[in-house]
């Protein structure tokens, strides 16, 4: 599982001319998933750690404005949006492969328990947008700050 996450001022999913899903401050979470994640995912050491470091991370500001309070300290909110073009290949040719990115089917069952597992962490804080959807993100980038987690650099029992 690869999270790409964007701080955020606001920022919100539109998909086929419909509202589907803001937030205002907060986190941006573009959501992939690799064909080595498979449905015990969740199971594993390292979804759980790479869920709790995402809704712990410090990188809000505080009243003096050191990057210092995680989400929930700082009153932000969560939008989480599927990407698997996360897992492209770029090494050959101009068109991309995504052949390292999870079969939908797999996919689809990830990103909604990613969601459900957010929501119990962060209760009230989380949005989605539409798995397999075209959808337009708009965001308003607050910093900015861009950073990855990725489930394979926390390992699996």
């Amino acid at each position: 599982m690869r999270l790409l996450l964007q701080r955020v001022r606001q920022a919100g999913v539109r998909c086929q001319g419909q509202d589907i899903s803001g937030i205002g401050p907060g986190l941006l979470v573009l959501a992939g998933f690799g064909a080595q994640d498979g449905p015990d995912l969740p199971a594993m050491k390292s979804w759980q750690t790479v869920l709790k470091k995402l809704v712990g991370l410090r990188i809000f500001p505080d009243a003096g404005g050191k990057m210092n309070q995680d989400l929930l300290e700082h009153g932000g909110q969560l939008l989480v949006v599927s990407q698997f073009t996360l897992y492209a290949d770029l090494q050959r040719g101009r068109r991309p492969s995504f052949s390292a990115a999870a079969p939908p089917e797999v996919a689809r069952i990830l990103y909604q328990r990613l969601l459900e597992d957010l929501e119990g962490l962060a209760p009230g804080r989380v949005a989605g947008g539409v798995f397999g959807g075209d959808m337009d993100v708009t965001l308003v980038n607050w910093g900015p700050v861009t950073m990855q987690l990725d489930s394979d650099d926390f390992g699996n029992p």
